[in-house]
């Protein structure tokens, strides 16, 4: 049967198109409909919780689920999938009929629905790389949601878009059936390369698709010979090269990408090629928890019309009241990228001349500056770094430390060295460099140091970019081994050793000692996959 689809060009404009090898019959579905349609639909229809914010974004929610759920997602173990991803508890295998029992579940709750939404558009900037995506959804916010992140088609190109690489069905209303082999509770994400398709039950949240469509082009994109990367990415404002900011939740990856002295390529999602590097996403996806103009007045002008923030609490003047976390501290904003003035757009650029790893130590032990070579790269991108500060418990005031392989562990699909040995590869080859930098603490660990601040470490990314530390002296850490930049311009020097800048030398060689461990410990289920010279790359103590 074919659908009656309501096109975006024209309000009373309709056109047919056959979703029957999609599985769905339902006559009346919407593709790629302007905001305003998403708006009214949302306003007017049967999302009664959903609202226009005072800055005019739409808010709108996600239920029980506010947040991923990593341990509910499945892959189809086939025939070439079997040999190629790394199994675990980042990529739980799923049988095909069990896969095909979760699509087809998910279809018949979409072909119950009176109206659907359609999105089709694009995975990456780069037209020779680029996946064509297709969102099959009921709810106008996760529509709207996925205009912004996915790149929107021109006219020209939707009109010839034809058959996508890659479809989700997207009914997170219904439940999974936690009877079906491999689903373990009501919600079920799974992902079959080998029928282009993926599904989602059980929630709602409208980050499964992102993440869903990041994990696709992290399998996909490596099979081609292109590095995919949970990093952000900026410009140089006239040679045309790039820098990659690597780091997870809390690092400052989003805060230092907003860089008014460089052009944004992206916030998150990156591939790098044998000409550049390219964002995936046509938009963002910023945490909102504390929002102010104030700290990022980039975000904050970005969140308006067209944008959706996702659960938080909005006061009765319209107003957003950001530092409300009774909902979830996971407040999410989804906008264009091109709400961001200093976006480039189209999103692609230049080779990278530097990498930058970001790490909030807790410990205080790592120094908020140092450069590594290849082997040193490879090592603490396959680490992946943090620390957590400590709860609220009384008592409890040791740091947490975390490690998430390539800076983004549950997204990827091959083994972290593939990733890591990619990485390496094209850094030699374009002569880029690494550094590390440190955006935690200095003076002691959390509680007895202070965090680093943040004009600091902004200095020392525009040293890195201006190419100021080409020739500024290092030393070698004794205990990691890496080369620690002792002058950069605008840094107090007394903060850069950060031994010399704990009150007691003894207390910070335990300190570092008792790291150094936690990533040896965290290394060992990498060390049969790596090269030797990578495994002694790590700390000595």
């Amino acid at each position: 049967m074919k659908a009656r689809i309501h096109m975006a060009t024209s309000e009373t404009e309709t056109k047919t198109l056959d979703l029957s090898a999609h599985g769905i019959t339902v006559p009346d579905v919407k593709r790629n409909p302007t905001p305003q349609t998403l708006y009214d639909d949302a306003l007017g229809g049967a999302e009664t919780s959903t609202i226009k914010a005072g800055n005019g974004a739409l808010v709108a929610y996600s239920g029980a689920k506010t947040g991923r759920s990593p341990n509910d997602k499945h892959v189809v173990e086939g025939a070439e999938t079997a040999k190629d991803v790394w199994w675990g508890p980042v990529n739980r295998p799923i049988d095909p009929d069990a896969f095909h029992q979760n699509r087809d579940r998910a279809r018949a709750f979409l072909n119950a629905q009176d109206l659907l939404y359609v999105i089709d558009g694009f995975a990456g900037w780069d037209p020779e790389h680029r996946l064509k995506v297709r969102i099959i959804c009921s709810r106008p916010y996760h529509a709207l949601f996925m205009h912004n992140m996915l790149i929107r088609p021109t006219a020209e190109e939707l009109a010839a878009f034809g058959e996508p690489d890659f479809v989700v069905y997207n009914a997170g209303q219904e439940h999974a059936d936690p009877s079906v082999e491999g689903v373990t509770s009501i919600t079920s994400v799974d992902l079959s390369f080998e029928d282009g398709e993926a599904s989602i039950l059980g929630t709602e949240y409208a980050g499964e698709m992102k993440k869903g469509v990041f994990t696709i082009m992290n399998y996909l994109m490596p099979k081609r010979g292109v590095l995919s990367m949970h990093c952000s990415a900026t410009a140089h404002p006239t040679d045309g090269s790039s820098s990659l900011l690597f780091g997870l939740s809390g690092t400052g990856k989003t805060t230092l990408s907003a860089d008014p002295k460089r052009a944004l390529i992206g916030d998150d999602e990156h591939c790098w090629t044998d000409t550049g590097v390219f964002n995936i996403e046509g938009g963002c996806y910023a945490k909102t928890i504390d929002l102010s103009e104030e700290k990022e007045p980039d975000i904050y002008r970005a969140l308006r019309f067209g944008a959706v923030l996702e659960n938080v609490k909005v006061r009765d003047d319209g107003s957003i009241d950001w530092a409300d976390y009774s909902i979830t501290q996971n407040t999410r904003g989804s906008y264009p990228i091109e709400h961001i003035s200093n976006a480039k757009i189209p999103c692609v650029a230049g080779h990278p001349t530097d990498v930058i790893f970001l790490t909030a130590d807790a410990f205080g032990v790592l120094p908020p500056i140092s450069k590594l070579t290849p082997e040193q790269a490879m090592y603490h991108f396959i680490s992946g770094y943090t620390a957590k500060v400590a709860g609220t418990e009384v008592g409890v005031t040791d740091p947490e430390a975390t490690f998430s392989p390539c800076f983004g562990g549950p997204f990827l699909v091959w083994h972290p060295s593939k990733y890591a040995r990619m990485l390496a590869d094209k850094m030699l080859e374009h002569g880029t460099n690494v550094w590390l930098i440190n955006t935690g603490w200095s003076g002691g660990g959390f509680g007895v140091g202070s965090r680093i601040n943040l004009n600091f470490t902004r200095a020392m990314v525009d040293a890195i970019h201006t190419g100021a530390l080409a020739n500024a002296p290092t030393e070698i850490d004794p205990v990691f081994g890496i080369s620690v930049v002792t002058e950069v311009p605008g840094v107090p020097s007394d903060i850069l050793r950060p031994r010399t800048a704990w009150a007691d030398g003894d207390a910070y060689d335990t300190k570092a000692r008792t790291l150094a461990a936690l990533f040896n410990k965290n290394f060992k289920m990498y060390e049969d996959d790596c090269p030797p010279e990578v495994c002694a790359a790590g700390p000595r103590g």
